[in-house]
């Protein structure tokens, strides 16, 4: 006789067929991880030998059989009708008291002999397959107490099997109904109510990233989170810091958390309920840095135990404080998919913004809005529907494949609508917030994923074009190639692009998407004296009792989020380069910034930074990159002072760094200069005794080789980086270079635009050139010519 019952501790990966995907894992993770630190919450679960013996003991495996063939396979039009009937057949039959009788005696055994609350789980035997996860298609209940509403549970998620849901992923995945059995994990029950839970990925589950470990939470129990009913908590952690840096947390956004799930009281004839959160817990992180840490840690021990991405689900008890894992999957996107090969949309035109959220996938699509409240108030879709909604639940899952696009107003990166759209190659906005009030039904929209991880709906039809990349195909050329890079969200998509890492990475792009205010302004702070822009200041800053933080923060967030991205390979940051009437338009900046005539030959970049005007900001700027490079433990991480304009004022950059913790050569600190000014190049063996490279800023040199205004519209004619003197000048910093054995580079357009000038380039003997993402893969194409010509030694233009 087989038996009926096993315990997590008698059950391995390999009881897959006998226990199902999700339990075998978790007898897996507490028998084998639990030695390791890990807590994993205690259990047992019954085995596919019931499942069949109940079946067969009611008589109903060939009626289940009968009624299954009826299915419409095309339309699926009856399926509502098949799913009620097949799941009325299991809950009208009974557990034999044999089998009541074991499972009444583990529940004792587990409890201890003491009625405690316990999850009771489904777990199919085809489940949790690299390319087949059954997220959310059987149920689960918790804060099960007692052994009435045990066997209850027990029955229900044998019905399970049968939801809507799980019939058409069978479906869809070719798997026979008659083969694949229910299992049910009874598991001691962490009292996350009084806590938190979330989910997590080991990797970043929009791109695929393999270094980075994302972490979701919410306060109390974890179905809000899955559900996508309200928007977590999500931190970013890097995987290769995890060992010996101080912090490898290099991103946390702060959800709303609006809802708090606990369990219900047993007159209220309800597992769980709702309730609101409290506006000083949402305005909390879930987790201290050592709890997301610990988290991390543990994630990253199951992929390594499990050889693969893994998508896991966590619990923080709130009596104990401890942190459980409770489950553990294979991730089934990424996995399956050829990394190298890539499709890349791109939008064409601009439009008018009606709602953003978390973009799921890369896609862009075009299509009529169909708004539902529920997946059975739908009387048309097609392959042109885009569903608008506030929140999608399992339920929901046999349409979705239907659709072009799914946009809904809860919800995160890890909700259940994500990873179901993801799985389906379905591109989504999910927690837009408004997009039930900013989007109109039956409106033309287009649907862009394609712009990083934040996703934008446009009114009306846009035009979009895709392409197919094939980087396999692609030869690196000797000249390093390198990418210009200012927004961190597209950065770990852009990682896999061929590259030597990253030549220039803008710092204001992040200055001005995420952090919006002048550095000066959070400074002194009592001195900005326009009443909107300090409420301003107050209402972007709120949770930050010094308003340093903030800017220190996000600044720091971002710069570590594109220096992850192409670890270990070298990503120079240039220190702040605004103009002054840049500076302005940031928030309370007019109050700090002079008016110039000139901006472009103004108070600009290296004379900045040891000026009393601004010293106190660059202080918060040389804080931010400390903590990358230290803290985060990321110290490809280089530093590019621009707009130096002579040899002393590059020794006072230098000291400034210093005294704000940022000294050359100290933890492998390399520090460059641009070379855009003619004085760079005049005097570059001077400049390359104080730094340790150079990166030519073609625009900046040729602005002021040719007394050009760049900025100017009417002198916009005559500029020319193919112009001989500004390539002359571009000549001899190169030369120079090479006499002092000094890096360079090059940053710009023209080596994509003109083969002729990559050409130019290499033929001087340029070390790396950095490209815009869009003109990275001409850009190659062209260095490769160039390298080609060389070699066969001809002539070159």
């Amino acid at each position: 006789m087989e038996a009926r019952i096993k315990k997590f501790s008698t059950i391995s990966i390999t009881d897959v067929d006998t226990v199902g995907g999700k339990n075998a894992s978790l007898g897996e993770m507490y028998t084998m991880l639990t030695s390791k630190g890990m807590k994993v919450p205690n259990g047992f679960a019954t085995t596919a030998f019931a499942f069949w013996e109940f079946l067969e003991d009611n008589k109903i495996e060939k009626s289940l059989q009968d009624l299954l063939q009826k299915l419409d396979r095309k339309q699926f039009s009856n399926l509502e009708a098949i799913g009620r009937q097949a799941r009325n057949l299991i809950l009208n039959g009974t557990l034999s008291s044999v089998f009541s009788d074991e499972i009444k005696n583990a529940y004792l055994s587990l409890c201890n002999n003491n009625v405690k609350a316990v999850a009771v789980r489904s777990s199919a035997t085809a489940e949790d397959l690299p390319d087949a996860s059954f997220a959310g298609q059987h149920d689960t209940f918790l804060n099960i107490n007692g052994e009435k509403a045990l066997l209850e549970a027990v029955q229900k998620c044998f019905a399970s099997l049968y939801t809507n849901r799980a019939i058409k992923y069978r479906e869809d995945k070719g798997f026979k109904h008659d083969t694949v059995a229910l299992s049910v994990g009874i598991q001691l029950m962490v009292r996350s109510d009084k806590g938190c839970s979330g989910v997590g990925f080991t990797i970043e589950p929009e791109s695929g990233f393999e270094n980075v470990i994302l972490l979701s939470g919410v306060w109390g129990l974890g179905e809000n989170i899955v559900q996508g009913i309200v928007n977590p908590d999500e931190f970013y952690v890097f995987k290769p810091s995890l060992v010996n840096s101080k912090n490898p947390i290099i991103k946390k956004i702060l959800g709303d958390k609006k809802l708090t799930m606990v369990y219900g009281l047993e007159q209220a004839k309800t597992a769980t309920i709702n309730s609101k959160t409290s506006k000083r817990k949402q305005l909390q992180f879930v987790l201290s840095d050592s709890e997301i840490i610990q988290l991390a840690n543990w994630a990253k021990i199951i992929e390594k135990h499990y050889k693969k991405p893994m998508d896991i689900e966590w619990a923080k008890d709130g009596i104990t404080n401890q942190l459980y894992i409770t489950q553990a999957r294979p991730e089934t996107v990424h996995q399956t998919q050829n990394k190298k090969t890539y499709t890349e949309y791109k939008l064409l035109e601009k439009g008018a913004v009606l709602s953003k959220g978390n973009a799921i996938g890369t896609k862009i699509r075009v299509g009529k809005t169909v708004f539902l409240k529920s997946p059975k108030n739908v009387d048309h879709l097609d392959k042109d529907s885009i569903i608008v909604t506030d929140t999608i639940t399992p339920d929901w899952d046999p349409l979705l494949k239907q659709v072009a696009g799914i946009i809904t107003n809860k919800g995160g990166r890890t909700s259940h609508a994500a990873i179901v759209a993801r799985e389906l190659g379905v591109p989504a906005i999910v927690g837009c917030g408004n997009a039930t009030t900013s989007i109109m039904d039956g409106q033309i929209i287009t649907l862009s994923c394609a712009q990083g991880q934040t996703g934008y709906i446009y009114k009306g039809a846009l035009m979009f074009k895709e392409k197919e990349i094939d980087f396999s195909n692609i030869k690196m050329p000797k000249t390093e190639v390198k990418l210009i890079l200012a927004d961190p969200e597209n950065a770990f998509q852009l990682s896999f692009y061929p590259n030597n890492g990253v030549g220039l990475l803008r710092m204001e792009f992040i200055i001005t998407h995420l952090v919006k205010i002048h550095p000066m302004a959070l400074v002194k702070f009592d001195s900005v004296k326009e009443a909107s822009e300090k409420k301003k200041i107050i209402e972007i800053t709120q949770g930050y009792p010094n308003k340093e933080d903030f800017f220190v923060e996000k600044l720091s967030e971002g710069i570590a989020t594109i220096a992850a991205a192409f670890y270990p390979k070298e990503v120079i940051v240039r220190l702040s380069d605004f103009k002054t009437n840049e500076y302005a338009n940031l928030i309370g900046g007019k109050g700090f910034e002079p008016s110039e005539e000139n901006p472009m030959l103004g108070f600009r970049g290296a004379a900045r930074y040891y000026n009393d005007a601004y010293k106190e900001g660059f202080a918060l700027e040389c804080k931010a990159i400390k903590i990358v490079r230290e803290q985060m433990g990321l110290t490809n991480l280089k530093v590019m002072v621009p707009f130096c304009r002579t040899i002393k004022e590059g020794k006072k950059v230098l000291a400034s760094m210093a005294n704000n913790g940022l000294k050359q050569g100290e933890n492998n600190l390399e520090v460059y200069t641009m070379i855009e000014i003619p004085s760079n190049v005049i005097l570059a063996d001077k400049f390359a005794v104080i730094f340790d490279g150079f990166s030519i800023g073609s625009n900046d040199l040729t602005q002021l080789t040719l007394g050009i205004d760049r900025d100017s519209e009417l002198m916009g004619q005559l500029f020319d980086e193919n112009d001989e003197a500004a390539k002359k000048m571009i000549s001899l910093a190169i030369q120079s270079a090479k006499k002092t054995g000094t890096k360079i580079g090059l940053c710009g357009q023209a080596p994509s635009d003109f083969a002729e000038y990559a050409a130019f380039l290499v033929k001087e003997g340029i070390n790396s050139i950095s490209f815009n993402p869009d003109a990275l893969l001409q850009g190659i194409e062209n260095i490769n010519k160039a390298e080609g010509f060389l070699v066969k030694n001809e002539v070159l233009v």
